[in-house]
């Protein structure tokens, strides 16, 4: 049994967000033609060039930075993201939970995500 298995042994239930965190996602999210944002897992993420950046985990905030970026955030409250307890999705980061109230601090984190995510090489497209 996984560490993300519940002692019946199955997978945790998927977090939601509610109305307001989602309305909040998208009012961080910078108005970019190259930015799309679509649903993931009932969930919402922000992608460019195919690369997700940011994005919702039921009531938190996450975002993808380089190295330096993520010691910073690390510094300020950050914390890994794991969907699945144990398994952190590396470089990436949930934003501290505190900051809700303080939107101007998380349109700083994600731009800088998305300034990095553009400079990923675009994800190749999958075959249908």
């Amino acid at each position: 049994m996984s560490a993300a298995e519940g002692s019946s042994g199955k997978m945790p239930a998927m977090p939601r967000p509610d109305e307001a965190t989602k309305e909040l996602f998208r009012s961080v999210v910078p108005d970019d033609p190259e930015v799309t944002v679509r649903p993931m897992f009932g969930n919402l993420a922000a992608f460019v060039g195919g690369t997700m950046f940011t994005g919702l985990y039921g009531p938190d905030l996450f975002v993808r930075l380089p190295d330096q970026d993520r010691e910073a955030l690390t510094e300020q409250g950050g914390a890994p993201f794991e969907p699945m307890p144990g398994r952190p999705m590396r470089e990436y980061l949930l934003l501290p939970a505190a900051w809700r109230d303080e939107p101007e601090r998380i349109e700083e984190w994600v731009a800088r995500s998305l300034a990095w995510a553009r400079g990923l090489p675009p994800k190749a497209r999958k075959r249908s």
